[in-house]
């Protein structure tokens, strides 16, 4: 058995032409091997002073790859970290952050002593051997060295805080998928002249499903600007037999990285040893052909923790002991390269002396960098030529590129009148899912196709493709339908869909969206929705920038599709993301009716919200007459809560609050209950919940004159979702045992039509109505008075 017929191919980095840049000469070999020698170390130091906490072996195998991007390969700007315009570097191995500490820091390092004028002025724009000392230190630390140099927090996996990181990575899988997003925008941008987006994994990582996923996606894509790093060093942090090699079985596939990319029509290059610079350069120029469209994947066969002292999986997240003689044996060939010595440290662990301790060592390396011109010149010249490549380039928008600040310039999020053509009128049937749709496209159309999405094979059936109406048809293809809006995630793959979305969103040029079913995306996505949140938040510590918001379309949600069963029609998924993100960095949205939900899109997008989840069902329902019933108009949604029906003063007792969440439970309530408890004549206060967050957002005054807490003391709720959903609107422990909620018979419900699986639920018209008035006229549940 063969594979079928590619369109990617297969290469060595041996059988390559080597180039002639000047790059190969046996001095400047000698300088990279150095620099190599000197990142090693650094890298050890980092380890050591953390102190004993991070990932030495796999950041010190990565070594040339990085070094090759970042000196030889890409077109970037050392000054201008921000700029979207030039090629990234995506570390989806995470685990290897001090890894990418120790090269930038190195690298700024040497275009200090070189070539001071490339860098930025700003600091907050530079990653410096200062820096260093604040390697999984958290900010609270106040020692005298961090304060005074004003080092930056270097998280354990990499964030955007850290210049020239675009992407929060680290949870497996998610680095590459986001990755993926990221060089999709990039193309869509900028077409043939895209940045290049080179994204470092391993071979353990690459075992992941959401790596396959992505791969697949951009493979039927043809994202070519992207290019997938494998440091194949075989060692994960359990086995040094990750693989399959040869005849001998892997422990955890039966593939190498070789197959499984060109399985999924990736370009290979295998660089027989990854620790040679001059194979290395070859693979890497080779790489940047763009010679069939597809993307690429380099595979570099390396030895974890090489010259550390410890290899394979016992250096993945172990190295030397503190200030170990084991730990200063790897600084000997430093020490003997650049003649000089490093203090030997013999104190406790405190901070203050252990801070110390570190800069001092630090301090050598500065010491032996200064004292090596040859290598700093190189350096800093390598730099200075990657600036020049990015100008050369004079990478520009496409004409026609996406535009999304002309719907966010001007637009405010009071502003909640529906344009025109997404006015439903009362009475007419449509659904929620269809008028999200409907909603995303108008967006996508004002924005020239801002609007991206893509669903697990789901598209008409959650109306996702929608957002594509007047647009191209079909899935997005550079090579024959680059103007397409849907985007193909490699089948039915929610997880690295929500990562792949997620990096698009990252760009900055286009609102990411992903479609599903709640029960399944909710927890497939909550990883790349979490790591998309703590991103945009961690940016906005570089630049003053708003969120780029990723839309996630919960659909078929909850018990409305009950024709599914209890697996399909799951009402957990909303507890999953709702109020469990930082504040103002996720927005819920539950809309009762489709006219609810432009103005609660409108509000969460223009709130900028990282995060828009949206509740949607699949029936077709009617359109509600919201004067007829009494209810105010479909804006007042967007304030996350709205009382759809006001006890009034002076008309007798007050018998109680109702609060509702869902549109199910609101369709039986609203159109079957409530008008019968007008009938009875029962002085009811009845709120909805449609957004949380929302909610949450406003002043603490204007939460207190919608819903006063003395009404969420005594209110009982009816949800479509699980009760904990409701906890922050009915408050009391009677409220709570009163409420209705999916789970509230003790069992997951059974299969049929929406009103038959209300009625087993107990959340149909009749089982409300008794269940309010039995609430009503529970002692203790009356107040009197307005």
């Amino acid at each position: 058995m063969e594979f079928g017929p590619r369109r990617a191919v297969f290469s060595v980095a041996t059988d390559l032409d080597p180039g002639v840049d000047g790059a190969r000469s046996e001095e400047h070999e000698a300088c990279l091997d150095r620099f190599d020698l000197a990142y090693r170390t650094l890298t050890a130091i980092l380890y050591n002073f953390a102190p004993c906490s991070g990932h030495p072996g796999g950041s010190i195998s990565m070594g040339r790859i990085l070094a090759g991007l970042l000196l030889r390969t890409m077109a970037y700007g050392i000054a201008h970290p921000l700029d979207r315009a030039q090629d990234v570097v995506c570390l989806a191995a995470g685990h290897k952050a001090m890894g990418l500490y120790a090269m930038l820091a190195l690298r700024d390092e040497a275009v200090r002593i070189a070539r001071p004028e490339l860098l930025p002025d700003d600091i907050a724009h530079r990653l410096r051997l200062e820096d260093l000392l604040g390697f999984r230190r958290s900010p609270a630390q106040k020692t005298e060295l961090l304060q005074r140099f004003e080092s930056k927090p270097l998280d354990g996996h990499p964030t955007p805080a850290t210049p020239f990181v675009r992407l929060a990575t680290g949870p497996s899988g998610v680095g590459v998928a986001s990755a993926v997003g990221l060089a999709l925008g990039a193309l869509d941008v900028y077409r043939q002249e895209a940045p290049w987006v080179h994204v470092i994994e391993g071979e353990g990582g690459a075992t992941t499903g959401r790596v396959s996923e992505a791969m697949a996606a951009a493979s039927a894509g043809q994202i070519e600007n992207l290019v997938l790093h494998i440091d194949w060093n075989q060692s994960t942090i359990d086995s040094d037999s990750c693989c399959r090699t040869g005849d001998t079985p892997g422990e955890y596939v039966q593939w190498d990285p070789v197959e499984l990319a060109y399985l999924h029509d990736f370009n290979v290059i295998l660089v027989p040893d990854g620790h040679d610079a001059a194979q290395v350069a070859s693979a890497q120029r080779a790489s940047l052909a763009r010679q069939n469209h597809q993307p690429t994947c380099i595979v570099y066969r390396t030895v974890k923790g090489r010259g550390y002292g410890i290899e394979g999986r016992r250096s993945h997240g172990v190295g030397h002991g503190f200030c170990s003689s084991g730990f200063y044996e790897t600084l000997l060939p430093f020490e003997a390269c650049f003649e000089v010595t490093f203090p030997r440290y013999d104190g406790g662990l405190d901070d203050a002396p252990v801070e110390k301790a570190h800069w001092d060592a630090l301090l050598s390396v500065r010491r032996a960098l200064t004292s090596d011109s040859a290598l700093c010149g190189l350096v800093a010249n390598r730099v200075e030529q990657a600036a020049q490549a990015l100008r050369s380039k004079a990478r520009r928008p496409r004409p026609g590129a996406p535009d999304l600040e002309a719907y966010f310039d001007g637009a405010r999020p009071d502003d909640l009148e529906p344009p025109q053509q997404l006015r439903v009128e009362p009475g007419s049937r449509t659904t929620l899912r269809g008028q999200l749709g409907r909603c995303l496209g108008h967006i996508g159309r004002l924005t020239r196709g801002g609007v991206m999405g893509s669903a697990a094979d789901l598209l008409d059936s959650t109306s996702v493709s929608e957002l594509a109406a007047g647009m191209s048809s079909g899935f997005f293809r550079l090579d024959g339908n680059p103007d397409a809006r849907l985007v193909s995630a490699g089948g039915i793959c929610e997880d690295a869909m929500g990562g792949m979305m997620a990096g698009l969103s990252s760009f900055g040029w286009h609102i990411g969206v992903s479609a599903s079913y709640a029960a399944f995306i909710a927890p497939l996505e909550h990883i790349s929705a979490r790591c998309h949140a703590i991103g945009q938040e961690a940016k906005r510590r570089v630049v003053d920038e708003p969120p780029n918001p990723f839309v996630i379309v919960m659909g078929h949600a909850s018990i409305m599709t009950g024709e599914d069963g209890p697996t399909h029609a799951d009402p957990q998924a909303l507890q999953l993301f709702q109020e469990n993100f930082l504040s103002g960095s996720c927005a819920t949205l539950t809309p009762w009716e489709p006219g609810e939900v432009w103005p609660l899109l409108h509000a969460a997008l223009t709130r900028r919200h990282a995060i828009v989840a949206v509740y949607v069902t699949r029936p077709e329902q009617t359109v509600a007459d919201r004067k007829a019933l009494g209810l105010p108009p479909a804006s007042a949604a967007a304030k996350g809560v709205y009382a759809a029906r006001r006890a009034h003063p002076g008309a007798g007792d007050e018998a109680g609050t109702v609060i509702l969440q869902g549109s199910g439970v609101a369709n039986e309530f609203f159109l079957g209950v409530l008008p019968e408890l007008d009938r009875r004549g029962l002085n009811l206060n009845v709120f909805y919940v449609s957004s949380a967050e929302l909610f949450a957002a406003l002043p603490a005054a204007e939460r207190e004159a919608i819903l006063p807490e003395e009404l969420a003391s005594e209110a009982m709720g009816i949800t479509d979702f699980t009760l904990p959903t409701l906890h922050g609107f009915v408050t009391s422990r009677r409220g709570r045992e009163a409420s209705l909620h999916p789970y509230g018979r003790g069992r997951h419900l059974g299969s049929g039509k929406a009103p038959r699986v209300l009625e087993e639920a107990g959340l149909d018209a009749a089982s409300q109505l008794e269940a309010v008035l039995s609430y009503a006229g529970a002692p203790g549940r009356i107040s009197r008075g307005s």
